[in-house]
């Protein structure tokens, strides 16, 4: 019997996806309770910008149509999500985040749009997204800013505002996003969604950017377990990028069913002596003493020596994103964010010998990164040293001061894109709450393409630490 239209939860990935197969819930009937929550919450959280109620009802009704007639097109059939305003949709507006690129109208889909497609899922509309991605807080010109449903006065975090901020307070049951430096751990952590940066190459990108060694794609999600399906839908090679991974060679949602086994698991308070918030470091800490005590796992509290590679970072954001975009907007800084206005006039005082330097330790860094992975299986460490700060700073107002920086939002998140640099896998998930009631990331890092590894281990963290059924109070 199918669920009236007006009784439907927006709920997780494969609860819907199980449902339209089964004959309980329609397509048709999911798109609206989407609709309506965007309605009832977008006004106060600035998730999306475009959306396309017509066009998705329309495709919603075809794929009905399609699963009444045993015809599935793949595991997400009648699925609807957000899509970050980053991702190139043919026909469909990709503003990137920029008043210099509200008419911008690809022709072609991105890989990741493609596959979305051919798996069954329905594009409801774009996500919010910073000014090309260019930071991580959230926000926006375009869009407003984005913030926490955990409290509307605080930032969600960026680069991927839109698709933590949809997912959070149930717009949508997925969405997708980026990640350059951190930009779905972030928002994330903020908003208290699950998030995984798989190996680079693991979800081919395109098209091109100035930064393609630090991007990555991928979903956000309620559960690991939509991760897993999202990560076995969406992975594999694709002819558009050249530095894609081939395919896995198995699924990353039966990787989640399976048992756990032994393993060796690092874990660091803290990195490069941040200092980390109280509440954070507590909540981070009772969560790995939970884990040790209940999962089949060593852990060792470490600390390690490596060198803040934040300048290495710095000169590859900045050079290659200032440059890169310094030939076409050099003449329309009034229409730019401040930050990145900024980032583009810093570009100028970098040369080759700068960026081929910051090459070199990037590949110096990563080695130290891949040798811990020699003698551990894991690292925990918290996904950022603060709590949301108020949604219109670009970063909170004391401690993580960095006027001079073309990337002053990497002084607060200094956790995350170290692992941009060395390409490995990097999930953050909530595993605590704040007395205001604000969730707190973990961050779970494996040995390079241990994708699969990471998703099992952190279904285990929520079988032990469940996260999903909480709701925010904006929507309570």
């Amino acid at each position: 019997m199918q669920t009236p239209a007006s009784e439907v939860v927006v709920t997780d990935v494969i609860s819907a996806a199980k449902r339209i197969r089964g004959g309980q819930l329609t397509s048709v009937a999911l798109v609206e309770a989407c609709l309506g929550s965007i309605k009832a919450n977008n006004p106060k959280l600035n998730a999306f910008g475009d959306v396309y109620a017509e066009r998705a009802l329309a495709e919603a009704a075809v794929l009905d149509l399609e699963a009444s007639e045993g015809r599935l097109r793949g595991p997400l059939h009648g699925v609807p999500f957000g899509i970050k305003d980053l991702f190139h949709t043919a026909g469909l507006r990709t503003t990137r985040g920029s008043l210099t690129a509200l008419d911008y109208v690809p022709t072609q889909d991105a890989p990741i749009i493609q596959r979305l497609k051919a798996a069954g899922g329905i594009v409801l509309g774009k996500t919010a997204t910073t000014e090309f991605g260019w930071t991580g807080a959230g926000t926006s010109r375009v869009f407003g800013d984005g913030r926490t449903p955990w409290n509307t006065s605080l930032t969600s975090g960026g680069s991927s505002s839109g698709s933590a901020i949809a997912t959070a307070a149930f717009m949508v049951p997925a969405a997708l996003g980026s990640d350059g430096g951190g930009s779905v751990r972030i928002p994330s952590a903020f908003c208290g969604t699950f998030a995984l940066k798989g190996s680079f190459g693991r979800i081919s990108t395109w098209p091109w950017s100035a930064t393609e060694m630090l991007s990555h794609a991928g979903p956000i999600t309620r559960t690991v377990r939509d991760s897993a399906l999202l990560f076995d839908v969406l992975s594999g090679p694709d002819a558009l990028d050249h530095q894609a991974l081939p395919a896995p060679t198995e699924s990353y949602l039966a990787r989640c069913d399976q048992p756990l086994p032994p393993l060796r698991v690092a874990y660091c308070p803290t990195l490069f002596e941040t200092p980390v918030h109280p509440e954070i470091a507590a909540g981070v800490e009772a969560a790995v003493n939970t884990l040790a005590r209940q999962l089949p796992i060593e852990v060792e509290r470490l600390t390690l020596d490596w060198r803040d590679p934040l300048a290495t970072f710095e000169t590859l954001w900045v050079a290659g994103r200032g440059i890169a975009y310094g030939k076409t907007l050099g003449g329309r800084l009034g229409e730019l964010d401040p930050g990145f206005a900024s980032l583009m006039e810093k570009a100028r005082q970098y040369d080759l010998a700068d960026y081929l330097a910051a090459s070199q330790q990037r590949a110096i860094f990563a080695n130290q990164v891949h040798a811990l992975f020699e003698s551990y299986d894991l690292l925990l460490l918290p996904t950022l040293p603060i709590l949301p700060f108020p949604a219109h700073l670009t970063g909170p107002e004391q401690g993580f001061e960095a006027a001079d920086s073309g990337t002053p939002w990497a002084r607060w998140t200094p956790f995350t894109y170290p692992f941009n640099l060395s390409g490995n896998p990097a999930a953050s998930l909530p595993c605590a709450w704040s007395a205001d009631e604000l969730p707190i990331g973990l961050q779970v890092v494996g040995a390079r393409h241990a994708d699969a590894a990471v998703l099992q281990f952190c279904a285990a963290v929520e079988a032990l630490l469940p996260w999903a059924q909480r709701i925010p109070p904006l929507l309570r």
